[in-house]
């Protein structure tokens, strides 16, 4: 069974920063290219995708966090990362790692397609005060 485990949310003021970290299983995905990505969901909004790397590395990113969000991951520590810099009010939600995996690799994910992978953390909380 795929299980992601978020942590790093806090309270923060804008301007400040924050790095989010996620803890994957890698057993139970049905094929071996794995991709990942983080999503947010603010109170009476729809999920958003914020960042997407594919199985080589390559990232995406909404609109935006673009220039102010990195998202990158360490394969020996199976852990997936999300560096927030310049926080905004606006950015304040829970935030999701999720996963998915493909028979042959992508060269890149959309980071709008992360809301709809089958396997979601529990998330953590972000929050940016003005």
């Amino acid at each position: 069974q795929v299980q992601l485990v978020e942590s790093g949310g806090d309270s923060v003021q804008a301007g400040g920063s924050l790095r989010l970290s996620c803890v994957v299983s890698r057993s139970g995905f049905k094929h071996n290219n794995v991709y990942m990505g983080w999503l947010r969901q603010a109170p009476g909004k729809e999920p958003e995708g914020v960042a997407a790397i594919a199985t080589d590395g390559t990232t995406r990113y909404a609109d935006s966090v673009k220039g102010r969000f990195t998202i990158s991951k360490d394969n020996a520590k199976n852990t997936l990362y999300l560096q927030m810099n310049s926080l905004e009010p606006e950015d304040t939600a829970m935030y999701y790692c999720a996963a998915d995996s493909s028979e042959f690799p992508l060269k890149w994910i959309p980071a709008d397609w992360v809301p709809a992978f089958p396997h979601r953390g529990q998330g953590t909380q972000v929050t940016v005060s003005s």
